[in-house]
């Protein structure tokens, strides 16, 4: 693969904690790294774990604000902003698409980012200065609806828009405040039998994930951080080739992988 991609790839990246917004952990040097080879898009499309609705949903704001969507941490993180314009016309397009491929879908004119969009677009695009909209995910959809909602979105990637579909790998809240100083055996064994199936590129392997990954359950108490993988997979399409980025773990607990999915063609 070239030093310097071309053209937009797909992206699944584990966000971390808001405190890897202050920077100095192991996802923003993945991210740092990350941000050198990417061509800058012409808009961003940020499908995050923490905006849950019963259908998906678009951003439709211009100047979206930044979400603190968390509590008990410095105020410090409290004090930052991701003052990235939106692109409204852009979200009547994303709703277009989807509905012609058979999914109802909306767009909520006052929301704003979230801090699984904007803590890693400030490491990849500090800037702030691309057009960012945000999609919903919907936790009592399956994994085939999310998949189906990334192959309708996949021709943009075509126009220089960037898909990061943000989430986690392994994401049991328990574990992390427990601090139980390394990975469950659940969860490190959920890891490793996803991980192996993505660089395979067996996207429908994972499809019934909760009945058959190991540890799932433990892994993912709820689906949210784990469904924005697949608008990924199906964003990137049947034929794609499959780069892990790293990330590593966080808290010693949480699994932090990175991908980026290149579809056939780009």
């Amino acid at each position: 693969m070239s030093a310097s991609l071309q053209k937009q790839p797909i992206l699944f990246l584990s966000h971390g904690s808001p405190m890897t917004a202050l920077g100095g952990d192991e996802l923003n040097e993945t991210w740092a790294r990350l941000a050198g080879r990417l061509a800058r898009p012409t808009a961003i499309l940020v499908v995050s774990a923490h905006w849950t609705t019963r259908l998906p949903i678009v951003t439709g704001s211009a100047k979206p604000e930044t979400i603190h969507d968390f509590g008990g941490f410095p105020a410090e993180l409290y004090a930052l902003q991701y003052p990235a314009p939106g692109d409204p016309a852009l979200a009547q397009r994303i709703k277009q698409r989807l509905t012609e491929a058979g999914i109802a879908t909306g767009i909520d004119a006052q929301r704003g980012l979230d801090h699984g969009a904007w803590v890693p677009l400030r490491s990849l695009f500090p800037a702030a200065d691309i057009p960012v909209l945000q999609l919903s995910v919907q936790p009592e959809r399956c994994a085939r609806h999310h998949y189906a909602v990334g192959a309708a979105l996949a021709s943009f990637a075509s126009e220089n828009i960037l898909i990061v579909a943000t989430g986690h790998l392994t994401h049991n809240l328990m574990d992390y405040m427990r601090g139980l100083g390394q990975p469950s055996t659940a969860s490190r064994a959920f890891r490793d039998w996803v991980h192996a199936r993505l660089m395979r590129n067996e996207a429908e392997s994972l499809f019934d994930w909760e009945q058959e990954a190991p540890g799932a359950k433990a892994a993912h108490p709820t689906p949210e951080h784990f469904l924005p993988l697949f608008v990924a997979l199906g964003a990137a399409g049947a034929e794609h080739a499959t780069e892990w980025l790293g990330g590593g773990w966080v808290g010693e607990t949480l699994a932090a992988d990175n991908y980026l999915f290149i579809p056939r063609g780009v």
